[in-house]
Parts: structure tokens; C-alpha cells; sequence
């Protein structure tokens, strides 16, 4: 038995590995990100980065069995070009808020998507949500009041955009898990890029900004990060059991944040690590309680 559970561990930890390195290039994208949209407009970084994430999911697509008709063959359509699109525009949003209110709060309050798919899984996807989950979500859910502290910066716009973003994220993974229970991911993959560079490309160019000398080079630095990102991604996820790796996404929260601080001088107060503990806490917490349900035998 021992022999046998051998290689399974050996390849979570390569997976996990994978997924941390895949975090640390996903929140150094933030930081260009955020440095590009203090310049340029969000929709047109988006639109950029877009056509080459394109370029990369088709790359990827055609390497798999089958290659790029078999990843276009849908049932979906319409959901599958919404959820694309939804992506694309999240990412606007998203840039938005880091060049308003920086990295450390976009991030503390974006990490509360997972609340959002707990919360709302029950009806969309008519999974059962007991009482620890929601019990899960309600703390949660007190840790981004204490980020926007009621009465203050509840009306900051940056982090009304944040907010906007974080749920917009939620219903980009809600539509992805009722498309993955239907078509699988290797379509679902495909339509993201697509989708998106499609909906970047219908409305970027009225954002057209001629860009300066060395933000050529940050834009394509950002570019090569995001595909990089996925990359790693991907790996992690084939290398691993998903339950093994997805805790470790928070790790983009650290990462962003000490980008954040170190790079652009940015400040973390006493409520901004309270609440993120507490919205990452819950979140771990209704993960773990979603694996142990999902492990629990059917009678």
C-alpha cells in the first residue's frame, strides 16, 4: 500500500510546487498590471493581453486529441461565449481597482469570490450548502465589511470596483463549473481565450493609446507572465488531485500583497489582515468542507 500511494504524493507535491509558482506569476501580472493602468487605460492593457492569451489557448487546444475542432464543438454556446466574455471584462475591472486602491485591498477583498460560489451554488447549481459552510460564508463575509469598513471606505469607488469584480469572478467560476459537468474543461479552456479576445477586440480599439518606449516592453512582459501563469497552472492541475492544490491559491493574496508594499509603497493596516484572515480562513475552511463532503459514500 505504501509503495502504491508512493507515486500519488510525489505527484501532489509536484503539483503543488506548480500551483505556487503559478500564484507568484499570476500576482507579479498584477504588479504590471497595475503599473500599465496608471498609463493606460484597463480595456486597452486587457485587449493586448488578450490577443496573445488567444494565441496561447489555441497552441494549447491543438495539442490535445482531437485538436482545434474538437475544443470548438460546443452544446453551450451562448454560455460558453458569456463566461468567456465575462472573464475578459472581470480582468478590466479587476486592473481597475488595482490602480485605485492598489494590490493589497483589490486582493484582500477579491478573495471572497469563494464565499460567492458557496453561497450561491445552491441555487445555481443545486448543490447542498450546510450549515458550516454557511456559517463559513457569514464570517467571511464579515472579513470584507472590516476591508471596507461601513461608513468609510464602503463608498471608496475603488472599493466598490473590487467588489464589483470579485463578483463578477464568482459568476465567470459558477458558469464554469455548470459548463465543465456538461462539455469538460479542455472546451471550457478554449472558449476562454477566444471569447475573450473576441469581446477585447470589439471594444478595445476605441481605448487605443500609443504607448512609450519601455511600457512596450512591460506590456509584453505582462503578456509572457500571463501565459506562464496558465501554463503552470495547467500543470499543477494535471500533476495533482485539484483538492491537493486549489488552498494554495491564496497564495496569490501574500504575493500580490507583498508586491503591493514593497514595490508601490503601499500600506496594510491592522483591519486589511484581519478581515483577508478571515475571508481566507473561510474560505479554506468551506474548501474543506466541499472535499469532505464530496469523499462522504452516497446511500
Amino acid at each position: 500500500m505504501t509503495l502504491a500511494a508512493a507515486p500519488d504524493a510525489a505527484a501532489n507535491r509536484r503539483g503543488i510546487q506548480l500551483m505556487v509558482c503559478a500564484m507568484l506569476v499570476f500576482a507579479v501580472q498584477d504588479g504590471i498590471s497595475k503599473h500599465l493602468a496608471t498609463h493606460y487605460s484597463p480595456v486597452f492593457v486587457t485587449m493586448v493581453r488578450y490577443w496573445f492569451f488567444a494565441v496561447f489557448v489555441a497552441a494549447i487546444s491543438a495539442r490535445k486529441a482531437g485538436g482545434l475542432r474538437k475544443a470548438a464543438r460546443t452544446s453551450l454556446p451562448m454560455l460558453q461565449s458569456f463566461r468567456g466574455a465575462l472573464l475578459a471584462l472581470e480582468i478590466v475591472v479587476m486592473i481597475s481597482g488595482f490602480a485605485m486602491i492598489g494590490l493589497v485591498q483589490s486582493h484582500a477583498i477579491f478573495a471572497g469570490y469563494t464565499l460567492i460560489v458557496t453561497a450561491l451554488s445552491g441555487p445555481v447549481l443545486g448543490e447542498k450548502v450546510g450549515w458550516r459552510r454557511w456559517t463559513a460564508v457569514c464570517v467571511g463575509f464579515l472579513g470584507v465589511l472590516i476591508i471596507l469598513r461601513p461608513g468609510a471606505s464602503m463608498f471608496d469607488p475603488g472599493a466598490l470596483v473590487a467588489l464589483l469584480a470579485t463578483a463578477m469572478f464568482a459568476g465567470y467560476h459558477l458558469a464554469t463549473r455548470y459548463a465543465n459537468r456538461v462539455e469538460g474543461g479542455t472546451i471550457s479552456f478554449f472558449y476562454t481565450g477566444v471569447a475573450g479576445a473576441v469581446t477585447m477586440t470589439l471594444i478595445g480599439p476605441f481605448f487605443w493609446t500609443p504607448m512609450q518606449g519601455w511600457d512596450w516592453a512591460w506590456m509584453g512582459a505582462l503578456c509572457v507572465t500571463g501565459m506562464a501563469g496558465h501554463y503552470l497552472l495547467i500543470n499543477a492541475l494535471d500533476s495533482a488531485e485539484a483538492s491537493a492544490v486549489q488552498p494554495f491559491a491564496y497564495l496569490q493574496l501574500v504575493f500580490a500583497s507583498a508586491i503591493g508594499v514593497g514595490v508601490f509603497g503601499e500600506s496594510m493596516d491592522a483591519l486589511v489582515v484581519v478581515g483577508a484572515a478571515l475571508v481566507v480562513g473561510a474560505g479554506l475552511f468551506t474548501f474543506w468542507r466541499e472535499r469532505a463532503a464530496s469523499a462522504r459514500p452516497s446511500r
